[in-house]
């Protein structure tokens, strides 16, 4: 996913003509101040964009609710992440933005970190063992624990296309109203899952992730946590235009931050990849207009003083997107 292959788009958004060694422009974050914000969602989200992490209005998160997403084989890679503290020091350390996580990984640890390390908490989730086509998480907590514990903000996981999107939509809709009642910003973990995104290009298909970041902006989301189109075979499965599109990766993402609109884009790192593409992926998100980057596996799967130098260069690039607040 080198930006290297990408070019200034000269054509409308979503319509691309190929690609060429021309650098990809720079599009402008949407501020602050534009977001529609609370004072008390306004005053969360400044802490974690400003006052934390790399600064400048980006976010970099440190995930770890893959304990009860994935199980605990995420941790044989590195044994010493199966113990929580490991992920809050490398999160301390590495001076990330927050630490993502459940309820029970905050309850019995996050003492130890508050006012150093903020907090994300997770309101819903599943394990991995039922199959996906019925895709749907069930709450883990309350708006009500997030205020109890400090966070700065709390997670909702909706899966885009599922059968149970009826259900995953009404829930959601309630733990909107907590926040907002309590000022709490929401991000949304957009995921496409279900028989029927299988069908229509997959849930890695710039379909599935486009119509699930316009899903989380319909919904009321604050921030949206993506994942990057990857373009396959099965495009052509997709509903048209989609199907006929051909775009660069660069237009690919940056056409999912506009579906977005005014709810700021958080980029899943994914599984741990080459370190030359994971930075490449970095650049090139921002660049499309993405707020950050979420990385989990890709850091805490490492020793933490490979982590560690992997976060530097993370935060080197990041103070190349910073902007004065808004």
């Amino acid at each position: 996913m080198s930006d290297s292959t990408a070019h200034t788009p000269t054509n409308p958004p979503g319509v691309g003509t190929g690609s060429s060694s021309v650098k990809n422009p720079r599009y402008p974050r949407v501020p602050l101040s534009k977001l529609g914000l609370s004072p008390g969602k306004r005053t969360r989200l400044k802490r974690l964009l400003y006052d934390y992490g790399p600064g400048g209005g980006t976010l970099l998160v440190l995930p770890i609710d893959q304990g009860l997403e994935h199980g605990p084989v995420d941790f044989f890679a590195n044994p010493a992440a199966l113990d929580p503290a490991y992920q809050y020091d490398l999160a301390k350390e590495g001076k990330f933005s927050a630490i993502a996580l459940h309820i029970g990984l905050a309850e019995k640890y996050f003492h130890e970190y508050a006012g150093e390390v903020p907090l994300i908490l997770k309101l819903n989730g599943k394990t991995s063992i039922p199959s996906d086509a019925q895709s749907f998480s069930s709450l883990t907590g309350t708006v009500e624990d997030a205020v109890r514990l400090g966070a700065d903000a709390v997670g909702y996981t909706v899966y885009v296309g599922s059968p149970a999107q009826d259900r995953d939509f009404l829930q959601f809709a309630q733990v909107r109203e907590q926040a907002d009642r309590f000022g709490m910003p929401v991000i949304v973990w957009a995921y496409p899952r279900g028989e029927a995104v299988a069908k229509k290009g997959g849930k890695e298909s710039l379909y599935a992730i486009d119509y699930s970041a316009r899903v989380a902006l319909e919904l009321g989301a604050d921030i949206v946590k993506i994942n990057y189109p990857v373009p396959s075979e099965k495009d052509k499965d997709s509903p048209p235009p989609y199907n006929t599109l051909q775009l660069s990766h660069f237009e690919m993402f940056r056409k999912v931050v506009e579906s977005a609109g005014r709810s700021l884009v958080l980029v899943s790192g994914g599984e741990k990849v080459d370190d030359a593409e994971l930075l490449d992926k970095v650049r090139s998100s921002m660049d499309a207009g993405a707020t950050g980057i979420i990385f989990g596996r890709n850091l805490w799967q490492r020793p933490k003083a490979e982590a560690l130098r992997l976060t530097r260069e993370l935060h080197a690039i990041f103070r190349g997107y910073a902007e004065p607040l808004a």
